[in-house]
């Protein structure tokens, strides 16, 4: 990712990314627009992640409000876990412990890849205050060591009008099962 975008390239993200800000407000209240394309032009390494995020299906936004920090977080925001990133066990670990039907990455590889983060359980939770998101689909998690080390990762979807975190064998994958990224700038 340390290839420079062309213009071209970066006015057309950009422009998804503004026009994508301003139809959901609601995700980052207080935040303005220039802010945020302040910090991006400071910040020009992170267009990469953003355009991952955004080839994958994550739909990437502002999440929050920057100004306590001074940074801006950009968090997945397709209504389902991102196409391009499913079907991924837990990490390479585990995908390396598969004795057969190893999919091509994890997600911990994958987020790796793109310069982003697995969401914690917390950051999951705030983004299903600002909408209803894994509908019909689940995202892998931050798991924590503890959990990790006894083979174990955590997921979360929404079913039934709540939110659910729970555990699955990290070397497992399915169809229905990505994860989400987040990006601080």
């Amino acid at each position: 990712m340390a290839e420079k975008m062309k213009t071209t390239e970066r006015e057309a993200l950009l422009q998804v990314l503004k026009t994508r800000f301003e139809k959901h407000m609601h995700r980052h209240a207080g935040t303005a627009w220039s802010d945020v394309l302040a910090r991006l032009e400071r910040h020009p390494a992170a267009l990469r992640s953003l355009q991952a995020m955004e080839a994958t299906g994550g739909e990437p936004d502002v999440m929050g409000d920057a100004k306590d920090s001074g940074h801006v977080v950009f968090c997945d925001c397709s209504p389902e876990s991102p196409t391009g990133r499913r079907s991924t066990c837990f990490d390479g670990e585990a995908r390396a412990a598969r004795k057969e039907n190893k999919p091509e990455s994890s997600a911990a590889e994958m987020a790796a890849e793109m310069g982003v983060e697995l969401l914690t359980e917390e950051q999951y939770r705030a983004l299903q205050q600002l909408g209803e998101f894994d509908l019909k689909t689940s995202s892998w998690l931050q798991t924590p060591p503890e959990v990790r080390a006894l083979g174990g990762g955590l997921f979360g979807d929404r079913r039934y009008g709540r939110v659910f975190v729970y555990h699955n064998g990290v070397q497992s994958y399915y169809a229905a099962r990505g994860f989400r990224g987040w990006l601080r700038v």
